[in-house]
């Protein structure tokens, strides 16, 4: 989400995608048959390429057919949610191989550390190094600053957001399974607020709703909030149910607190009447680079003194 997130775009299908993936995943394990790890493998396989065909979907919509992410993801939250209850009639799936939930949902690594946690890190530091240091990330933080200056600048935008959907696509399925080694069950009905969790974690980590500004562990940061919140309200006896408007206070906080700092300050634009007004108000919205580009003044040019440098000679017999 933090990809997605950068490139001035939102992923609402998260969730939906999440369960989805779970339900596929284990309607492949149940109908191989078996406990052992090769059933177990393409069962995450299976999620995972589940995911990735739902972030192309919402990736293509996006960038091929220019239509607004929040409409997309919107359309596919309610697609990949319905699809998931009537593949399973509405009942969870609980026919799970016990390796998956010994080993990656209840197992642990050098004897104490869970192994899922280990995924979650590994994934947290391949989504930090590849941002930071990666051309994929300098091209995702690109689009979302500016996708007309990526254009000029040779970035195929329209393939870079296909893919940065299909990391989150991907990603999802990928949490998917996990929650499916986890509670050995699919969890149709519990991902209802997954959506509003992680992109408020997100933002609260300091990833800007207007692309360009992200980091993987600002968004770490931001998602243990929520946990914090529920562990302090059960700690005083303050009703769960009061997390979510705790949660839903601290997102608008930290996207008002963001829109105030990228908003730029106000201008003076000088007055023009006509076709050169309009041109002087698109110039100034406009980078000087990218308006060096466009053949557009954006400073005033001196006149020439005439006393400082006199005309040749030729001009003055033609006077």
């Amino acid at each position: 989400m933090t990809y997605v997130i950068s490139t001035a775009g939102i992923d609402l299908s998260i969730g939906s995608v999440l369960v989805f993936s779970g339900v596929v995943s284990a309607i492949t394990m149940r109908a191989m048959g078996g406990e052992g790890w090769g059933v177990a493998l393409v069962g995450v396989l299976v999620a995972v390429a589940s995911g990735l065909f739902w972030g192309l979907f919402n990736g293509f919509l996006i960038a091929k057919g220019k239509i607004p992410p929040l409409i997309v993801t919107l359309g596919s939250l309610g697609i990949t949610l319905g699809l998931a209850q009537i593949l399973t009639g509405g009942v969870d799936i609980r026919e799970v191989p016990e390796v998956l939930t010994e080993t990656i949902g209840y197992g642990n690594v050098f004897g104490t550390i869970p192994t899922i946690s280990v995924i979650a890190l590994l994934v947290i530091a391949c989504g930090a190094v590849g941002l930071r240091f990666t051309r994929f990330g300098l091209y995702t933080l690109a689009v979302g600053s500016s996708e007309i200056a990526a254009r000029r600048v040779g970035v195929k935008v329209d393939t870079q957001l296909i893919r940065v959907y299909m990391l989150s696509g991907g990603l999802a399925g990928l949490a998917g399974i996990m929650s499916l080694s986890q509670f050995s069950t699919t969890a149709i009905a519990g991902q209802s607020q997954t959506n509003l969790n992680v992109i408020a974690g997100v933002v609260i980590g300091g990833t800007s709703l207007f692309g360009g500004v992200g980091t993987i562990l600002g968004t770490v940061v931001g998602l243990f909030i929520p946990a914090v919140l529920q562990n302090g309200f059960v700690i005083t006896g303050v009703q769960p149910f009061w997390q979510q408007v705790a949660v839903g206070a601290v997102l608008i906080t930290a996207v008002y607190v963001d829109q105030s700092a990228a908003r730029p300050p106000c201008a003076a634009t000088p007055k023009a009447s006509g076709a050169s007004s309009s041109a002087a108000a698109d110039a100034a919205e406009l980078p000087a680079a990218a308006a060096a580009n466009l053949g557009w003044r954006t400073r005033r040019q001196p006149r020439r003194d005439s006393n400082r440098y006199p005309a040749s000679p030729r001009k003055r017999e033609r006077r």
